[in-house]
């Protein structure tokens, strides 16, 4: 709360402003304002976000670092910046697994740093995730087939973006792109664009800033309701083909070997 209240009082003098023009700005009362300073009340999570937006700082920094003269932000997508990650966890104090279903992802959004938001969303526990923290997401679309829309991945939660691995598949969310589920095709590296690739050709890859993402969980698993198909019965023009590219193969050792 400390970096909180001295924070708002730097940075609103650092523009200028009266506690009134603060006020105004925000849309509070001129004594909430002091009462926050004073560190007499605390702001609710929607007022800090909106400050914070104000300011044009991360909720992040402003709820965990002193700023003042000497402090200068880190970049935004960088994968030593500290993120907030909210979590809940049940009677035993294990952590829950999270679902957020694909109706839910505009609002995750929003949401995905507040503790109030993430103990509404539906949980369950899987005794095989004991190690790291947990979340499932549903996708929609088919741009990750064989895996139908509706499938739900279950991701574990990536603290530093530089351990992000190219040609695995994970959840990314982000300011721009919402929640997606796709196949990653480089490096993180700072505010770099990241870029997304879907297993399904027909989608062409494409990239989101560093800057916009706020999230990713490394797919684990998966939970669908829809079962394999049995694998059909081999054909006569199967049989044909495949007989024809073994002949092929055979020739080209032949002539490999002569």
């Amino acid at each position: 709360m400390a970096n909180i209240s001295q924070n708002i009082k730097f940075l609103r003098k650092k523009k200028g402003l009266t506690q009134q023009q603060f006020a105004d700005e925000i849309g509070i009362k001129r004594s909430l304002v002091g009462a926050y300073e004073e560190e007499r009340a605390e702001p609710k999570y929607e007022l800090l976000k909106k400050i914070a937006l104000y300011f044009d700082i991360s909720l992040d920094d402003f709820i965990n670092e002193e700023i003042n003269e000497k402090w200068a932000p880190k970049p935004k997508g960088n994968p030593d910046n500290l993120r907030i990650l909210s979590i809940s966890v049940d009677k035993e104090d294990n952590e829950n697994i999270e679902m957020v279903p694909v109706k839910a992802s505009a609002g995750y959004l929003n949401g995905y740093a507040d503790p109030e938001y993430v103990a509404k969303l539906p949980k369950f526990y899987l005794p095989m995730f004991k190690q790291g923290t947990y979340r499932a997401f549903e996708i929609n679309g088919d741009s990750m087939l064989p895996l139908p829309s509706g499938t739900t991945i279950i991701g574990e939660y990536v603290e530093n973006w530089a351990d992000v691995k190219p040609g695995q598949t994970y959840v990314v969310v982000s300011k721009t792109e919402g929640v997606v589920y796709k196949r990653i095709g480089n490096k993180f590296k700072d505010n770099k664009k990241l870029k997304l690739i879907s297993d399904n050709p027909v989608y062409e890859p494409y990239e989101v800033s560093g800057e916009d993402v706020l999230e990713i969980w490394k797919a684990k698993a998966y939970i669908s309701m829809q079962l394999p198909e049995p694998t059909p019965e081999p054909t006569m023009e199967s049989l044909t083909n495949m007989m024809a590219q073994m002949q092929r193969s055979i020739s080209k050792l032949q002539q490999g070997n002569n």
